[in-house]
């Protein structure tokens, strides 16, 4: 497996002490990266879970890194999807992204810079899934109007679905975040804007963060793996290319 010489190195480190390796006994988990609206791909990645997992009979789980809806043209369906009943044997964990951030902000926030920053990095596209009414570039006029409409198209399952996001979710050697974590920072007193946005400061880091950080929002062309970070956003919207990594004992590998 690609991550056992990568634990090999970590155990070896001296922040490695009290270090928890992999997953549990009889676990396996797969994590997927950042969808933004593609249907298609999700769907695809759907299928090769399904029959990777045929014949594992121990503990599943499913963790989705955020970033769910923009940019792609089926965020609602994509939301649609992920309310499913498929992988009913699974545990799964749905984790916020900083879209759905300004998603929820868009929706509780009459600031007009709310609405022109989600719109300048996808949220048009999200508006026209839900069937909002978007003519042209929208000006300050336009915004209650698609602020009242999207929320009169947005059905109570989809708005508990984006209200329930989680920010993280830990186990054995893992933490899953949608950004990454402020180094030197213990991940119990992490901040929400740390882990929904931080970049730089987190991928340059050389930091062991105590369990390994498993993440997206930062796209590369190839999963990225380091001895403190997994990196899994492989700009899923414009490569045509959605991640998953499957986790098991102290292996990954991915699909």
């Amino acid at each position: 497996m690609i991550l056992k010489s990568l634990f090999k190195k970590i155990l070896n480190s001296k922040q490695s002490e009290s270090l928890l390796i992999g997953l549990p006994k009889n676990h396996r988990l797969y994590c997927i990266g950042d969808i933004h609206g593609r249907l298609d791909l999700l769907e695809e990645v759907h299928q090769k879970i399904a029959s990777d997992a045929l014949n594992f009979n121990g503990i599943k789980i499913l963790v989705y890194l955020g970033d769910y809806v923009d940019r792609g043209v089926h965020s609602k369906q994509v939301v649609d999807c992920l309310l499913g009943n498929s992988f009913s044997d699974f545990e799964k964990v749905f984790l916020l992204g900083n879209h759905e951030q300004v998603l929820l902000q868009f929706l509780r926030n009459k600031d007009p810079s709310v609405a022109h920053d989600w719109f300048r990095f996808g949220g048009l596209s999200t508006l026209v899934s839900y069937d909002v009414k978007v003519q042209g570039i929208p000006t300050s006029k336009d915004l209650e109007r698609l602020r009242i409409e999207f929320r009169e198209k947005l059905s109570a399952a989809h708005l508990g679905f984006f209200e329930n996001l989680v920010l993280n979710y830990e186990i054995g050697g893992y933490f899953f975040v949608h950004a990454g974590v402020k180094p030197k920072v213990k991940l119990k007193r992490q901040r929400p804007e740390d882990m929904l946005w931080i970049r730089e400061e987190f991928l340059n880091s050389d930091v062991f963060h105590g369990r390994v950080i498993v993440h997206g929002h930062s796209v590369t062309d190839e999963p990225e793996i380091s001895h403190n970070r997994i990196g899994i956003d492989t700009g899923a919207y414009a490569s045509g290319r959605l991640t998953c990594a499957v986790f098991e004992d102290a292996g990954c590998r991915f699909l």
